[in-house]
């Protein structure tokens, strides 16, 4: 009897090639689409990667390749898990990163929970990235996908080993242009579909003005001020800035200026000259390890502190049960919030929220 697999069926180019490939290993697909973002005004059911539209893509491809197709509901936990916590973390004065949550929570947690009754062997995604099974560490890995400008191995280094060992990558050994050149062989219907890269329950790209909107009471004017304390202007609210950012700051001081900190107890952003966004170190909450449970010595590691293509060498070590990373060189503009993700080579050693900088 043929191996179930449950795919998660974003209805892009990526999950509707994944479907293909399993029925050709002879895997028994279901495809599964989740709708995520609530319902009202604020959202935009066409944004991202649940959109309307994408559902009735995921509907047509699972029915042209003869698999069966269920769309499941994920709303009520999306706006819990992930867009509240989006929005308590701006107002807290970090830059936090919805698709890391998303990914932990949604799209692998309560997806293996919600999908129990259709009895699955794996589950499956189209997501650019590989799981092993490594004897020397006795655990299933977490490894780079081939394709290094698509792996998003940097979004998933919190998964357990539980969905590891039941999960399947099958875009894992494929670059992009030879998935899209698959789906046009096949004349699968989204083989030129764009990816989608916006966050998915923000419109406009304006997470500032979707938060003065949910959480009015969050978003209050504050002042512009100097690395010395001297106030230089009013701001809008410090949900709308983040760490780095240099346009749309609406303050004009007669030379470059940069977000360089944000002061949620004094309602502060500070402006300063770029050199005092380089930072040497930084200290991480909610870590997570992938081949062991703790980190037992120090390790040297290549860290990324976003997502990217660029890494940081620097060291990994604990400091009165507190985990730190000190660069080899400083880095620019790490940002409180987003995940700081450790590598060695392909392998993916962790990861865990940025949570202070030095």
């Amino acid at each position: 009897m043929n191996k179930r697999v449950i795919l998660g069926m974003s209805g892009g180019v990526d999950s509707c090639v994944a479907c293909h490939l399993l029925l050709k290993e002879n895997y028994d697909v279901i495809g599964v689409t989740m709708n995520l973002v609530p319902k009202g005004k604020l959202y935009d059911e066409e944004k991202g990667c649940c959109s309307l539209s994408s559902v009735m893509d995921a509907k047509i491809v699972a029915e042209a390749m003869g698999v069966k197709h269920y769309t499941m509901s994920f709303r009520e936990e999306f706006d819990k898990k992930i867009i509240e916590n989006f929005v308590r973390e701006y107002s807290l004065g970090y830059t936090p990163n919805p698709c890391v949550a998303c990914n932990k929570y949604i799209k692998f947690n309560s997806f293996v929970d919600k999908i129990k009754p259709l009895k699955a062997d794996y589950i499956a995604t189209g997501h650019y990235a590989k799981v092993e099974f490594d004897r020397t560490y006795n655990r299933y890995v977490l490894k780079r996908a081939k394709d290094l400008k698509k792996d998003q191995t940097y979004f998933l280094y919190n998964t357990s080993q539980n969905v590891l060992s039941k999960t399947l990558f099958p875009l894992s050994d494929f670059i992009k242009d030879e998935v899209r050149q698959i789906a046009k062989n096949e004349n699968i219907l989204t083989y030129s579909k764009k990816d989608s890269e916006e966050i998915c329950f923000v419109q406009n790209k304006d997470h500032g003005s979707f938060i003065k909107m949910r959480n009015p009471e969050l978003v209050k004017e504050g002042f512009f001020v100097d690395e010395n304390g001297k106030t230089l202007g009013k701001h809008n609210g410090i949900v709308y800035y983040t760490v780095g950012q240099r346009k749309g700051l609406g303050i004009a001081l007669g030379k470059r200026v940069f977000v360089s900190k944000i002061d949620a107890k004094n309602n502060t952003v500070t402006l300063s000259d770029e050199d005092l966004l380089y930072k040497e170190k930084i200290k991480i909450r909610e870590e997570h390890f992938i081949p062991f449970d703790k980190l037992e010595n120090n390790m040297i590691v290549n860290v990324k502190i976003r997502h990217g293509q660029t890494e940081y060498k620097g060291e990994l070590f604990y400091e009165r049960d507190e985990l730190f990373v000190e660069f080899e060189k400083k880095v620019r503009a790490p940002n409180k919030g987003q995940s700081a993700v450790f590598y060695l080579d392909d392998l993916v050693i962790g990861g865990g929220i940025i949570d202070e900088v030095y």
